[in-house]
C-alpha cells in the first residue's frame, strides 16, 4: 500500500489507512474512570487471546460507544467548539463559509456495512461546514481500542467527527504501532481509499509532546501550517507544565509556534473527564504566522530526543526519529 502524497516519514515506519504504523506513537498510561459497559476479564489483555472477541464484537462495542457519545451533552458542546474553530480556519483559506448548509459542499459519508454510518435523523444543516474544502484527517495514538474503553470512546468521537464534517472515512488515516491484527481488521472494515493531501485535521489525543513537535517540524512553513488543524493536547498547557529551557531545547518547534496559533479548549464534563481532558482545537492563522520573526522559518533541523527524558513515543528502530504527514 502506498503512502499519501507528500507524506514525510523518516525511518522504516509501516503506513496504512485505518491501520498501524506512521510516526512514533505515545505510550498510553491512562486508566478509564468511566466504564459504560462491563468487559470480560480477557479484554484486559490481548483481544486475540479471547476466542469470543472477534471483529463483530469490537465493531458492536464501537457502535455502542459512538451512540453513548452522540446522545451526551459533551458531544454537542464539543461539536460547537470544533465548529467555531473550523469556520474561523476556513476564512483564511478563502473557503465559502456563509451558512453551514452553504459551506457543506458535495462530499458525503457513505453508509457502511458495519452500521457505523450517518446517525439516524442527521440534518444537513447541523453538519460542520467543511465538506467544500476537501478536508483530510490523520489520527495518531488512538491506542488499543479493542481492550481500552478510553481508546474506543476516542475512536467513536473520530467517527462522529468525520460524519459531521462530511469527511469520508476513505480520507482518514489512522496510525498506531500498538494495533493488534484484530484491530487492523476492524479498521480495514471501516474503510480505506486513495486520496491527495489538502487541508488536514490531525486528531492526536493525549500524544507525547515529541509527536506534536515532529508534526510541526515536518510541516515547518507558514503555508503548510495554515492548512492544518490539530485536535490534541493543549499547547498552552504544555507551555505551562514544561520548564521554558526544556520546551525550547527538546520541543523547539512547539515553543516557536506558540505565538502563531489560536487555541480553543474542549468543554469539560465528568462523564468524559479522563477521555478528553486537556484537549484543545488548534489552528494557525496566516497573519499570526507572518508576524513571527523572519528567522523562525530558517531552521529545519530534525528534532533530536536522545537526551530527552519521559519521551513517551514508540520507535520502530533505535535512534530513529519520525515526522508526520504534510497537509
Amino acid at each position: 500500500m502506498t503512502s499519501p502524497e507528500g507524506a514525510v516519514l523518516p525511518g522504516q515506519w509501516r503506513r496504512r489507512r485505518w491501520s498501524p504504523g506512521g510516526p512514533a506513537t505515545p505510550r498510553r498510561r491512562r486508566s478509564a474512570a468511566r466504564r459504560p459497559r462491563q468487559r470480560s476479564a480477557a479484554a484486559a489483555g490481548d483481544p486475540e487471546a479471547d476466542p469470543e472477541v472477534d471483529d463483530g464484537v469490537v465493531l458492536r462495542r464501537i457502535r455502542e460507544a459512538r451512540e453513548d457519545l452522540r446522545v451526551s451533552d459533551f458531544w454537542s458542546s464539543a461539536l460547537e467548539t470544533i465548529n467555531k474553530c473550523l469556520m474561523k480556519h476556513l476564512e483564511q483559506l478563502d473557503a465559502p463559509v456563509g451558512t453551514l448548509s452553504e459551506a457543506i459542499g458535495s462530499l458525503h459519508l457513505n453508509s457502511s456495512p458495519d452500521g457505523l454510518g450517518a446517525a439516524p435523523g442527521c440534518i444537513p444543516g447541523e453538519t460542520l461546514g467543511t465538506g467544500a474544502c476537501g478536508w483530510k484527517c490523520v489520527c495518531y495514538g488512538i491506542g488499543s481500542f479493542a481492550t481500552c474503553v478510553i481508546a474506543r470512546t476516542q475512536l467513536a468521537f473520530l467517527l462522529l467527527f468525520l460524519e459531521k464534517c462530511q469527511i469520508p472515512r476513505s480520507h482518514c488515516w489512522v496510525y498506531d504501532p500498538l494495533f493488534s491484527q484484530l484491530e487492523i481488521a476492524v479498521l480495514t472494515t471501516l474503510g480505506e481509499a486513495e486520496c491527495v493531501w489538502e487541508p488536514t485535521v490531525f486528531y492526536m489525543l493525549h500524544c507525547g509532546t515529541a509527536l506534536y513537535n515532529n508534526l510541526l517540524w515536518s510541516n515547518w512553513s507558514a503555508d503548510a501550517l495554515s492548512k492544518m488543524v490539530i485536535i490534541g493536547n493543549s499547547f498552552r498547557g504544555l507551555e505551562e507544565r514544561l520548564l521554558t529551557r526544556i520546551l525550547q531545547k527538546n520541543y523547539a518547534y512547539v515553543a516557536q509556534v506558540l505565538e502563531g496559533l489560536e487555541e480553543q479548549a474542549f468543554p469539560q464534563t465528568a462523564q468524559y473527564s479522563d477521555v478528553f481532558n486537556d484537549t484543545s482545537v488548534h489552528w494557525f492563522p496566516v497573519q499570526k504566522l507572518k508576524q513571527l520573526p523572519t528567522d523562525t522559518w530558517a531552521s529545519r533541523e530534525e528534532p533530536d530526543y536522545r537526551d530527552c527524558e519521559d519521551l513517551e513515543i514508540i520507535r520502530s528502530q533505535a535512534g530513529a526519529s519520525a515526522a508526520g504527514p504534510r497537509p
